[in-house]
């Protein structure tokens, strides 16, 4: 009798085992992430664990084969993924945006353009009355005040996404502090996550940094209007990334960079965010049921996605995805 039971209770442990499935990785799909898999866990009873703890970290714990899977901003090249083993794909698109906290500018009304960003990222402009601003913002008041930098302590997608652009607009930042998850800042304090730097802006008086656009939304902070490549003043939108990632050529590889892109309308630091899978998982049946959530938000996850500010993938590159799955025996 004890036998029978210990095997029941090891049988009803393994089913609950297989109801949870963990992820880990970038903070900037995060609020995406959650809303999905609070929707998923009601119509199916599945648990998706996601923890957010930055891009840098998911793609170690996927590598590390900690994790059933992992999400990042930063894509992955081809020859990389080959070597580790891994799949990656997209599942949103969303933007960067230059966010700050100072007394008596409202939501948008200043202007910068990526130079000007990039020089108070390299310590060069250091007073919010400088006259580079000042220049863009002729009607503005600017206050003799310090800009205090924030920018991400952790290895971060968010990050990659925002010294890429950086060094696509100021050459002196590309040589000097270049691009990546984690760089070495010359200066500003860092935050812990996307909701670390957003809540260091909130709190901090003359705060300068940067977040995802669903935590500008969220956290209702004052955000920036940035001159794109076209030379036109754009806002932070879903018209906008949706614009950035036009150009994006999904058919030829997942590996696209949507920083910077060309037309009127695009958001020049926009980015999408990606999963990174085993294509010959040790758990074979969770990485399945991984994939079978992202089939699910993919078909019932486009309003949360709308709803959070996050551009939903083209229906046909939601195919095209699913087909790579089914061709690599991973669905």
């Amino acid at each position: 009798m004890k036998k029978l039971i210990t095997t029941l209770l090891a049988v009803v442990a393994f089913a609950a085992a297989a109801q949870e499935i963990t992820g880990a990785g970038a903070t900037f799909p995060a609020p995406l992430y959650s809303k999905w898999a609070s929707e998923y866990n009601k119509a199916t009873n599945i648990k998706i664990n996601y923890q957010s703890v930055g891009s840098g970290a998911g793609i170690k714990q996927i590598e590390a084969k900690t994790v059933i899977f992992g999400a990042s901003d930063m894509p992955l090249t081809d020859e990389k993924l080959q070597a580790s083993g891994l799949f990656q794909f997209p599942t949103a698109i969303g933007g960067v945006v230059p966010v700050i906290n100072v007394k008596g500018i409202e939501p948008g009304q200043l202007r910068l353009t990526g130079a000007v960003i990039a020089d108070i990222f390299l310590g060069k402009i250091t007073k919010w009355d400088d006259a580079a601003i000042k220049a863009l913002n002729t009607s503005l008041t600017l206050p003799d005040q310090d800009i205090n930098v924030v920018r991400r302590a952790d290895g971060s997608g968010t990050t990659f996404i925002w010294t890429n652009y950086l060094s696509k607009v100021s050459k002196e930042f590309k040589d000097t502090i270049g691009e990546g998850t984690a760089v070495n800042w010359k200066v500003g304090a860092g935050g812990k996550g996307n909701e670390g730097v957003a809540a260091m802006v909130r709190q901090l008086p003359g705060s300068f940094g940067y977040v995802e656009y669903a935590y500008v939304k969220q956290a209702k902070m004052n955000w920036v209007n940035v001159q794109n490549s076209a030379g036109t003043w754009v806002a932070p939108t879903e018209g906008s990334f949706k614009a950035a990632a036009a150009n994006a050529d999904w058919n030829k590889t997942y590996f696209q960079i949507l920083t910077n892109q060309a037309g009127r309308e695009a958001w020049p630091i926009s980015g999408a965010t990606f999963i990174l899978v085993y294509l010959k998982p040790e758990d074979a049946a969770k990485s399945k049921t991984a994939l079978t959530f992202f089939d699910w938000a993919f078909n019932n996850g486009d309003k949360a996605a709308d709803d959070l500010d996050y551009v939903a993938l083209p229906p046909a590159v939601k195919a095209k995805i699913r087909a790579d799955w089914k061709q690599l025996g991973l669905f």
